[in-house]
């Protein structure tokens, strides 16, 4: 008895309190969502509420179990627990039920199970077990290429069963690595890619390589303090790219090569002359510079083929829409606008509990899951939304301080794992409701309907709190 009573001291009351208030939202907004005018009864398990209810249920009894297991079995077990997972991912895809054009499900009368969902919290036990060993280094290669095929795997048969958006999510590990080390180059380097594949969709690539010339500039000039060179070197590119295609070229009435081919020209020759300069003064960061402007350039030139080849068409469709490309409101663009419109009619106090038109008329699909956020705009308004973001931030505070103040490596690894997971669950979520985001499909944690989304966020959650109640010990 004292025992269970000096847990009950150490857990953080904080942190569950949000989690409660936020499954207590979630609920009830998917009565909301899912309305019946035929049963009212928020338990009738004929209906997604009633069911919701279950899962909540089984939810909250499966925290209490985690909460009596002895932190020593994460460790341990972690590599266990990870196999275990994949087995399953790949089980899926022989035995598994096609959803939505996933074949990601385990379906057994009205149970469902998304081996997926699983596989988040198995992979941040497992990268916990791994980096939060003794005399771990992240920058060793070999310790590196362990890290990518822990999260590698799980995202490859994701992959396969067509669940793009639960693969990306793996992506979001990059911020617990960030805070174990990982060079903040590489971070940008992917921010940065992300960029380029977003203008090249826009632009035409050779005003995207101006801007990658442009930005490495603005990077030598600020890092190596040579802010002339680096003028010199703008000034080298540009002047007679625009004097050869826009004044020379047409002047003498020469057929005009694709700029493409000039200004990649232009930029060779001045590559090879900073070669030999760099070579002579021993520059060693000049070799920075060419890798970067070569894989700008082999990025910038493949994004079509990645565009219209890897990607398929309602994923095109999504990216278009979300970039003003095009206007499919009938079409791909159909749920992110009809979920704008339901924020945006809440207006700042809502229409009401169970008030909400769109809502009762089905106008946006998936509004009990993916688009679970739009319910809440709407009936609640502009501070029922404003209250539920407040609470995320609260939680994502709270897991914040939970995990600086853990004395293990692997319990604060693990600790922001769990916050890198809920951190994107949330932001592209709600992003994506409101029209910032793509349409990628993962659901907004503790409120979207469904059994194995909340087992994993609560399992996740829960799992930590444990691991900080025991830093006591």
């Amino acid at each position: 008895m004292r025992e269970n009573h000096n847990l009950l001291n150490k857990l953080d009351w904080a942190t569950i309190g949000t989690y409660l208030l936020l499954v207590f939202v979630g609920w009830i907004s998917i009565y909301a969502a899912v309305y019946n005018e035929a049963s009212r009864n928020i338990f009738d398990l004929s209906q997604r509420y009633g069911m919701q209810a279950v899962w909540i249920a089984s939810t909250l009894f499966l925290a209490i179990v985690i909460l009596f297991v002895d932190t020593k079995f994460y460790p341990v077990f972690a590599n266990i627990i990870y196999t275990g997972v994949i087995l399953l991912l790949v089980l899926v895809l022989l035995v598994g039920t096609e959803v939505n054009g996933s074949r990601s499900w385990f379906v057994i009368g009205p149970f469902r199970l998304q081996p997926a969902e699983l596989a988040k919290v198995a992979t941040a036990l497992a990268l916990a077990r791994l980096m939060g060993a003794q005399g771990f280094v992240l920058k060793r290669k070999w310790t590196a290429f362990k890290i990518a095929l822990i999260i590698g795997l799980p995202v490859f048969f994701i992959f396969l069963q067509h669940d793009t958006g639960s693969a990306l999510v793996f992506g979001s590990f990059l911020i617990m690595l960030y805070r174990e080390g990982l060079s903040g180059w590489v971070v940008n380097c992917i921010i940065f890619a992300a960029v380029i594949f977003i203008l090249s969709i826009l632009w035409q690539p050779v005003s995207t390589l101006m801007l990658c010339v442009i930005a490495g500039l603005a990077v030598f000039a600020i890092r190596q303090r040579k802010i002339i060179p680096a003028i010199v070197g703008a000034i080298a590119i540009f002047v007679p790219y625009f004097i050869t295609v826009k004044k020379l070229l047409p002047a003498l009435d020469i057929h005009t090569p694709h700029p493409d081919y000039i200004f990649l020209s232009i930029c060779a020759a001045l590559i090879i002359i900073g070669a030999i300069y760099a070579v002579r003064r021993k520059l060693r960061y000049f070799g920075y510079i060419c890798c970067f402007f070569i894989g700008s350039v082999a990025l910038t030139y493949s994004v079509d083929y990645v565009f219209d080849r890897m990607l398929k068409p309602h994923q095109r469709d999504r990216i278009e829409n979300l970039l003003g490309l095009k206007e499919d409101l009938q079409g791909a663009g159909y749920n992110v606008h009809q979920s704008m419109v339901a924020i945006g009619s809440g207006g700042f106090l809502g229409k009401g509990f169970l008030q909400g038109t769109q809502t009762k008329y089905n106008f946006v699909p998936e509004q009990s899951t993916d688009f679970i956020f739009c319910t809440i705009g709407e009936e609640w308004g502009f501070i029922g939304s404003f209250v539920v973001v407040v609470c995320y931030l609260l939680l994502l505070i709270r897991l914040v301080i939970i995990a600086e103040r853990q004395k293990d490596a692997f319990a604060r690894i693990y600790a922001y794992c769990v916050l890198s997971i809920l951190f994107f669950h949330f932001a592209i979520n709600i992003g994506m409701t409101v029209g910032l985001a793509p349409v990628v499909g993962i659901p907004l944690p503790f409120i979207s309907y469904g059994g194995s989304s909340l087992w994993a966020f609560t399992i996740l959650l829960f799992i930590l709190l444990k691991l900080d109640a025991a830093r006591w010990d």
